[in-house]
């Protein structure tokens, strides 16, 4: 018995039992919710963007009488205060200030913490940015969930997309932050290689600290080592460094570098970053969506946030978004399930297995494990005449889940049995 089964099971014996209408709840004054998101430090670059969003929607979704009536209230945690106080204030929040849900987190370190603390305080906790596999694959929660993927589509997408633009490399390297996100997306990524392409050599292993500010050192090795592909999974304002020293270095005269979640960084990065470097988007997040970008509400959207922030959204402000939606929905679902009554937390959770919504890419659906199903978008870098950055093009949206571990299955094992062959898979092409 999984624990939504049991949970299922347990809310039935207990409505036999009950009298009609025990389940029903006063409405709250407000639905508050908790997000942490970095908005100091380095990865402020990346977190920031996504505080103005959810401030965005929080408003939006207000002026149209918020949730069943009931209006949204945002509280903020910054991840750049560092772990320690980021988990006293989220344990303050929701025991001092009542969270009804909260919004945590967006590094993968943290969310290893925050996972096992939202299950002991009892709070619906939504994962709506990090990635790290590892959390609904190695526990099981009751209030835990991910509204986004997590790193093995995210990883395996790209390789895909490697492996068929360039099958003939002989050799790599990764440079990535040393913390949980860039230990394990290496991980699943060099146990796919081995399936794939067992005969490519790993020269190099590089993995400066989360927040360097220098990467003179592995630019210098990389320049010896001379390999045929660069990997970094960084992300924010390391990997908005690496790419400026690498470039200034001419490390993209002599590599190919393969950048999953380098959408994020093309607006602030420019000219820095050349042509044709494969990058990635965490999921199919891109403000020029090829399936979207028709859409009056994305359109919208965009311009709004364009207009509030100076910027175009990149996706861990479409995370946010999706966040926002599964709020939406599970509570439409809860509400609708609980005979219109407003439901509690047991009931939200209930009600998140099978949760099907969708925020500015294609539609998501949260697994019985927690865990979201999400497309991915991969594509290479090329100069636009309308942005004064570089843009993404070739783009190919893959389905996620013939790149994700079934539920019950570690990624990494999963990846382990691929057969060769196993990544020759295509999604839907967009050439431009």
């Amino acid at each position: 018995m999984n624990k939504f089964t049991g949970a299922a099971s347990r809310a039935a014996v207990i409505a036999a039992l009950a009298p009609v209408g025990a389940f029903a709840q006063d409405k709250p004054a407000d639905l508050n919710i908790g997000i942490t998101t970095y908005s100091s430090g380095a990865a402020s670059v990346f977190g920031v963007p996504a505080r103005h969003a959810a401030e965005m929607l929080a408003e939006q979704l207000n002026a149209g009488g918020g949730i069943d009536g009931v209006p949204i209230k945002l509280h903020f945690i910054d991840e750049g205060a560092g772990l320690e106080t980021l988990l006293t204030e989220y344990r303050r929040l929701v025991e001092d200030e009542g969270m009804d849900v909260m919004f945590a987190s967006i590094s993968s370190g943290v969310c290893n913490k925050i996972a096992p603390l939202a299950e002991d305080l009892e709070v619906i906790n939504f994962m709506w940015d990090c990635g790290t596999q590892r959390i609904l694959e190695d526990d099981d929660y009751e209030y835990v969930f991910r509204t986004q993927a997590n790193a093995t589509p995210e990883v395996l997408a790209p390789l895909a997309y490697l492996l068929k633009e360039h099958p003939d490399f002989k050799t790599l390297a990764v440079v990535n932050q040393d913390y949980a996100w860039g230990r394990d997306s290496w991980e699943l990524f060099q146990a796919a290689l081995k399936t794939q392409r067992p005969d490519v050599e790993v020269v190099a292993e590089l993995f400066p600290a989360f927040g360097a500010a220098d990467f003179s050192a592995e630019v210098s090795r990389l320049q010896a080592l001379k390999p045929d592909v660069i990997l970094s999974t960084s992300w924010g304002g390391d990997l908005d460094t690496f790419v400026r020293q690498a470039g200034q270095r001419g490390l993209f005269d002599q590599s190919l570098f393969v950048l999953p979640l380098a959408e994020s960084s093309l607006q602030r990065l420019g000219d820095s970053l050349p042509e044709g470097a494969i990058v990635g988007a965490r999921g199919d997040h891109y403000f020029q969506h090829p399936e979207r970008r028709d859409d009056p509400e994305f359109q919208k959207f965009n311009e709004d946030f364009k207009a509030r922030t100076g910027e175009y959204p990149i996706y861990s402000v479409y995370h946010m978004v999706q966040a926002f939606s599964a709020l939406e929905a599970v509570y439409a679902k809860a509400i609708a399930a609980n005979g219109g009554a407003w439901p509690d937390k047991e009931q939200i959770a209930e009600a998140m297995a099978g949760l099907e919504f969708q925020g500015f890419g294609r539609p998501l659906t949260i697994r019985e494990d927690g865990q979201a199903i999400e497309a991915q978008l991969v594509g290479v870098t090329g100069t636009s005449e309308e942005f004064p950055f570089k843009t993404i093009k070739n783009i190919e949206i893959y389905d996620a889940e013939p790149l994700m571990a079934p539920v019950g299955e570690e990624s990494v094992d999963w990846i382990s049995s691929f057969e060769p062959g196993r990544l020759d898979i295509s999604g839907t092409r967009f050439e431009n």
